[in-house]
């Protein structure tokens, strides 16, 4: 299934839903997190401040949202151009696959998936592959999640997790044959730094692949609409900043790596990434079109004006029903891309 909106009862409990000790502490965060964001644009101080705060803030960020993304995309919080005859689910797990190819991965071979999020991506290639995936992320609510999906769908074998943060990984020096990383490197403050530590755990002649959240060559700084459209999918997303294809492939480069292919995947498929979120009804992914992000905005704004819900919920989701309008801008104007494809090697010497 899509979604799982079993997840969205525990909003009536902010440990369960927000990983958070108390329903003080949700407002707190919220309150917190807006302040990062509080001026409305991307300019030098203000990434400097989220960047500085980076930990923070994606730790928090996926505290709040969570348990919302679980119930209206799934357990892999990441997007997939879609072929006509396909599935949403197909899609995703298609993505996924891809990358298990391009890093030729098989049975025996040591792979880290770096912002693992609740695991979706690492159970599907472990399962696919037969290599054994290391979970990393530096959230404990995300983490506990992915531990009893792990269990529950028998793949304990294949799968371990690590809390940490992939700035700073706690693994030997080329300890891994592979790594890879899907719509996550958005939220690292150094895209140099994370790039060389990557390099760093890697064997020689290890790959890496993943998916980038970027700016294309269309995206117009000087349009304040533009400028407008790209802000909003940092602050929806607990990204400090969207760099461009360039920024990437030389931080890429930077850390030593080769670069074996980098374009946008998302320019495939007869129906694209973000076809999803803009509006064509369906029943199973009712969820997450604009008409169903409007009545669940509606349901948890009722539930904390009823005090059931805590103070700041509703806050929560109707920034994510503004940064899915943000993400369908993007996508349509071409000005933005979930997946910029990068396929690095470390070299042999």
């Amino acid at each position: 299934m899509e979604g799982n909106a079993a997840v969205l009862a525990n909003i009536t409990n902010a440990q369960a839903m927000y990983g958070l000790e108390n329903r003080q502490e949700v407002k707190k965060v919220v309150d917190r997190y807006d302040d990062l964001y509080a001026t409305g644009k991307s300019e030098n101080k203000e990434v400097d401040e989220r960047r500085k705060n980076y930990l923070w803030m994606v730790t928090n960020f996926y505290n709040l949202v969570t348990e919302f993304y679980e119930y209206g995309w799934g357990q892999s919080f990441h997007f997939a151009p879609r072929h006509s005859s396909e599935t949403f689910e197909a899609s995703i797990a298609r993505q996924e696959y891809y990358l298990a190819l391009r890093l030729q991965l098989k049975d025996g071979m040591k792979v880290a998936d770096l912002g693992c999020g609740i695991g979706g991506p690492m159970r599907n290639i472990a399962r696919f592959s037969k290599a054994h995936v290391t979970g990393v992320n530096t959230n404990e609510f995300q983490l506990k999640r992915a531990n009893k999906l792990n269990e529950y769908y028998h793949v304990t074998h294949l799968t371990s997790t690590v809390k940490a943060d992939f700035m700073h990984l706690p693994f030997e020096s080329n300890s891994y044959d592979a790594a890879y990383q899907i719509e996550a490197f958005c939220h690292a403050p150094d895209k140099k730094g994370v790039y060389a530590e990557v390099f760093r755990i890697l064997k020689p002649g290890g790959l890496f692949a993943g998916y980038q959240w970027c700016s294309t060559a269309k995206y117009n700084k000087n349009d304040p609409a533009e400028r407008q459209i790209i802000f909003g999918i940092e602050k929806g997303n607990g990204v400090p900043i969207i760099e461009d294809f360039e920024t990437e492939i030389e931080a890429a480069k930077a850390a030593g790596f080769e670069v074996l292919a980098a374009y946008d995947k998302g320019e495939e498929g007869d129906i694209l990434w973000w076809d999803s979120l803009a509006g064509h009804w369906n029943v199973s992914g009712f969820k997450h079109t604009p008409l169903g992000r409007k009545i669940t905005d509606w349901f948890v704004w009722g539930l904390e004006k009823a005090w059931i819900a805590p103070t700041g919920s509703s806050a929560v989701h109707h920034l994510l029903v503004q940064t899915a309008d943000d993400l369908v801008a993007g996508g349509q104007r071409k000005i933005f891309t979930p997946m910029f494809f990068m396929l690095l090697r470390k070299p042999q010497k």
